[in-house]
Formats: structure tokens, sequence, C-alpha cells
């Protein structure tokens, strides 16, 4: 494959960033110097994760979403929005439909927005491995607001929080919404809920059902996930004292993504939260305990290729067979292997 300039990357060259973008998901050797080479003008991108079940209307909501941002009349000029939409795979062939990109076909027109979609090739949490990778090289190249669009795993994907700046949960009403707010795995990452399909007689029922589970949890005030949420899990992860006046309280929208009803009040929210993460300090400490999330998953995945290359078969597949003898426990079989 001819070498890739990461300069005529940066300067908009978008046949450039796909051929990139096919060698990071590709695990391709000559995707380290082009993500070496955009790694340091990355950092300033806002990700924004969009997120909920199967059927709530994620890819129009992030088609209308990125159709808003680059309308807002607040700007003097409209930022450069970036779309990853993570489709899942299929078990059987390992290809995946990419379908997104079916429902977002009248953004194509416009040069400001790049689409992207991406098999999840098995990956659990929502996410693809390289998605990662692909904020790196997105937000390298210029783009000033990147839509992470997951799989639409349910209750399970939560690792769009670890990435993400600013979590949107989306919800619909008739998914059976009372038991799905109760589910403070997929509740508590939502910076701001949506309650999509609106134009629907439950879609009042669905919100009120919501926003008795934020009042029940927290006592009426502030979620976690702009917070405390993000800042623990693995040791030496980084934490901020925030004053309680600073929590950030989750806000519920109606919208209908299909005709555009409500988008422009969650565009604008979700703005606002930005600056509420920017103003209390928070934004720098998402970046750097997603950096440092990044940096650990690397590394454990280099350790573990390593020592897949260093391991002699023999004496794997002998440790095996003890284990399906019943002979070892699988920890006693991977305490003897390493």
């Amino acid at each position: 494959m001819t070498q890739i300039d990461p300069l005529a990357i940066r300067q908009g060259d978008r046949r450039a960033l796909s051929r990139a973008l096919t060698l990071v998901e590709n695990n391709h050797p000559g995707s380290r110097e082009i993500q070496a080479a955009l790694f340091p003008h990355s950092g300033k991108a806002h990700l924004i994760g969009i997120t909920g079940a199967p059927g709530t209307g994620k890819s129009t909501l992030v088609n209308q979403l990125a159709k808003a941002f680059r309308q807002q009349e607040d700007q003097k000029i409209a930022p450069k929005v970036a779309i990853i939409a993570v489709d899942p795979t299929s078990p059987f062939s390992g290809g995946a439909l990419l379908g997104d990109r079916i429902r977002m076909h009248d953004l194509a027109g416009d040069k400001g927005i790049f689409i992207r979609s991406m098999a999840s090739r098995g990956a659990l949490g929502g996410l693809a491995h390289s998605t990662a990778a692909f904020v790196t090289v997105l937000d390298g190249a210029g783009f000033d607001l990147i839509l992470i669009e997951t799989v639409g795993a349910g209750q399970a994907e939560v690792d769009i929080a670890r990435l993400a700046h600013t979590v949107v949960v989306v919800e619909a009403p008739g998914l059976g919404d009372d038991i799905q707010a109760i589910k403070a795995g997929i509740l508590e990452i939502a910076d701001i809920l949506v309650v999509n399909k609106s134009d629907r007689p439950e879609a009042e029922n669905t919100a009120r059902a919501l926003q008795a589970m934020l009042d029940m949890a927290h006592g009426g005030g502030s979620l976690s996930s702009a917070g405390k949420h993000m800042l623990r899990g693995n040791a030496g992860t980084k934490t901020i004292d925030n004053q309680p006046e600073h929590h950030w309280k989750p806000s519920i929208h109606l919208v209908t993504a299909t005709n555009g009803d409500g988008i422009n009040q969650l565009a604008a929210d979700i703005k606002r939260h930005r600056i509420y993460l920017q103003e209390t300090g928070l934004w720098q400490v998402k970046e750097e305990n997603r950096l440092r999330r990044d940096l650990d998953a690397l590394i454990k995945d280099m350790l573990l290729l390593q020592w897949q290359q260093k391991i002699d078969k023999a004496w794997f597949d002998a440790v095996l067979s003890d284990v399906i003898a019943r002979k070892r426990t699988p920890i006693e079989a991977a305490e003897a292997l390493i």
C-alpha cells in the first residue's frame, strides 16, 4: 500500500484519511507511524457517545445531531464533525452490514462531515477494539466533534463511558421502558438522557419513569456520570474533588429524530456539557483517565502477543489436556503457563 502522508490528512484529504483508518482497523504496521504523527495534534475534539438498546433510533439521532451541530446559529464557523458508527459483526462470516451509512446517506453532500462505519469484530461493551485508535486519528485530523455510535448492546454497553466526554443514552417508548430504566449499568453512564420517538403516546410515561429513577438513585440531584463514575475503577485512576453545586444534573430530552423535533435543544445541551467539563476541570481528568486506560489495554495486548509467540505449543496442549481431564483448575493452568 502506498505510504500515507499525515500532513495530507491534516489538510483534509478524505481519501488519505479513509486509507489511514483502514490501516488502523486492520492493525497494519504502517498505522503506527500515522498515529504517531497525528497524536500531538489530538486532545481537542469533543467526544460524544451515543448509546442505548437496539431499536431506539440511534443512527437517525446521530444523523440529525450532525446536521444540527453544523448549522447552529451561534457559531461563526461550522465545526467539522466525524461520525464513528460501530456495527455488530456476524459470528459466522466476521463481516458487518454497516447499515448506519445507509441511514446517514443525506449527510454525504456535506464536506464538513466524515462518516466511518466499523465492525465490532466480536468486541463486547458496544465498541470495537480499534475505536480508540480511530478517535486519535480523527482528532488529530482536526475534527471538532466526534460522534461515536455504539452497537446497541443494552445494559452491558458501558465502555463508551470510558471513551467519550459526553454520553447520550437513548431510550424509546414501548421497549419495556420501566424495567430498562431500572438497569443502573446503562442509566448511570448517562450525562444526557434522550427519549426518542416522542410522537408516540407512551413517550411521556417513559420520560417520567426515567426521571423517577434518577430521583430515586440520586436524591433528585446529579448522576455520577459526569464526575464520579468516570473517575473510579482501576487502581491509579485520577479523581477530582467536586463541590456539590458543580455536579452535573442529567437532563431528559423528548425528541423525534425522524423529523428533527427537539434536536436543536439536545445539541445545545451537549455543548453546555462541554463547557461544564472545561470549567470544572473534568475535561482534563477524563482525558488523562482515557489515555491511562488506552495504555493499560495496549500493554495487555502486547504482553499477550509476546506470550503467545514464546509459549511452547506442546506444553500448552499438555496443560490444556489436564484442564479438560479436570486434573488442574483453569487458575492453576494459567499460573503454570505464565
